[in-house]
């Protein structure tokens, strides 16, 4: 009998302990890169997209209707001011002119008709020889003599400034472009068009700003701001960096409410004639900060609903052992009193426990405040400190609070090696802008 219930008590105890559940092992740290955040001097553009636009523009169009008789251009030149581009058929003109100086002469010839006629019955009115309305109507004939004289020679104005407006000059000098008409076209006053010239040296830039930058460019435009090398440069369509630098010609009267922007001008000089009316460029605006600023890669920038954050590698150990190190300290001075240690022996323990304990690091969401973009980095306006360890790699497999691991190269060494040419001479690539100054388009 004792044998079975010692069987059976047997039996009971290896049931009870199979069906216990396993504990699941610890989650091991998720291996991760980080970078020590620093401040370092950046130079960046703030980018701007433009428009090249003609100081002066003029488009050429006919004052008087008739056929195109000559065009005294080439195409695309450059013309001066006054020099002869189109004439219009004149002979009809010419002899409007003509017709109109004949009647000049024929007007002039019936005044001194009726002077001749008031005269002389102004001779006689006076010793009442004639009548009286003889002579009021020969000097109401005279007046109108002297009237049709001077409407005579008024259409011989007209005349001769439609005789001149049948040829057409250049208003000032430019480049002029294509041709809308060839010989033997038929030009209508306020219809067609003959061509447009252009100024292109210097040569406007238009591009629009946010009213919040306004006060900025205009001290800039006042010389309030300190000066500084190539303020204004421009990428052409071709992105390569134009010659010249410009200044601010204009600002815009006003804000468009509906943008909440304006137009600024700026002025390049363009003796090459690289610069065309209408070509589409970007503007780049030398930043005015020289102060260090905080940098770091933009691939440790994570967005989430339009605001953006980054991990923190935090030491939990650290930050647990400063919270409590005052009631660790207290109970440490007890304890010794108790056991008849002295403090210094409780101090070099808790030194030796300190050396021997491994780092417990914790990823930490910080939301953050971008600034410029310049290259691979960002430059970061708020949510860090400088010296504090931000992840860079491992991103996708971490949260707020997971355990993770300094894993790999540390991200600093491969930013080093990668800013080192291969004279070994170290290149600051985020300090200079890059080797075409890059940065954002529009703020």
């Amino acid at each position: 009998m004792y044998r079975v219930l010692l069987s059976v008590f047997l039996i009971s105890c290896c049931a009870i302990f199979s069906c216990k559940q396993k504990t699941a092992p610890p989650v091991p740290p998720t291996p991760v890169n980080v970078i020590k955040v620093t401040k370092r001097p950046v130079l960046y553009y703030d980018k701007y997209p433009s428009t090249t636009q003609a100081l002066s523009q003029v488009v050429l169009t006919p004052q008087v209707q008739g056929y195109i008789t000559g065009i005294f251009f080439t195409e695309g030149s450059h013309v001066k001011k006054g020099q002869k581009l189109y004439e219009i058929d004149k002979r009809l003109y010419q002899a409007a002119v003509d017709a109109a100086e004949a009647n000049v002469k024929v007007a002039e010839g019936n005044q001194v008709q009726a002077q001749q006629d008031a005269d002389r019955y102004v001779y006689l009115n006076n010793y009442h020889a004639v009548a009286k309305q003889l002579y009021d109507h020969a000097v109401i004939t005279l007046d109108n003599s002297k009237s049709q004289v001077k409407a005579a020679q008024e259409a011989v104005k007209t005349a001769k400034t439609n005789l001149a407006y049948s040829t057409i000059y250049a208003p000032f000098d430019g480049t002029i472009g294509f041709s809308q008409v060839k010989l033997g076209n038929l030009v209508v006053v306020g219809q067609t068009v003959l061509n447009t010239i252009s100024t292109n040296d210097p040569m406007a830039v238009d591009f629009l700003v946010n009213e919040k930058q306004l006060g900025d460019f205009e001290k800039i435009q006042k010389g309030k701001q300190r000066p500084v090398d190539s303020l204004f440069t421009l990428l052409l369509p071709n992105n390569t960096l134009y010659a010249h630098t410009g200044k601010i010609s204009i600002i815009d009267r006003a804000v468009d409410p509906q943008t909440g922007s304006i137009v600024v001008r700026l002025v390049f000089p363009n003796p090459e004639n690289d610069l065309k009316v209408g070509m589409s460029c970007i503007v780049r605006v030398h930043n005015q900060d020289a102060s260090p600023q905080l940098v770091i890669p933009g691939k440790a920038v994570v967005e989430q609903m339009g605001e953006y954050f980054v991990y923190v590698a935090i030491d939990t150990i650290v930050n647990e052992k400063a919270d409590a190190s005052m009631s660790k300290s207290g109970d440490a001075n007890s304890s010794s009193a108790k056991s008849g240690k002295s403090s210094s022996d409780t101090s070099k323990k808790n030194e030796t426990d300190t050396a021997n304990r491994k780092p417990k690091l914790r990823a930490i969401q910080r939301k953050i405040k971008l600034g410029q973009t310049i290259d691979a980095n960002v430059v970061v306006l708020s949510g860090i400190n400088e010296g504090e360890n931000v992840i860079v790699d491992g991103l996708q497999a971490i949260h707020d609070g997971s355990a993770i691991s300094i894993g790999g190269k540390n991200a600093n060494d491969k930013e080093k090696n990668a800013t080192t040419d291969s004279t070994g001479k170290k290149e600051n690539a985020d300090s200079t802008g890059g080797k075409n100054g890059s940065g954002k388009g529009t703020n």
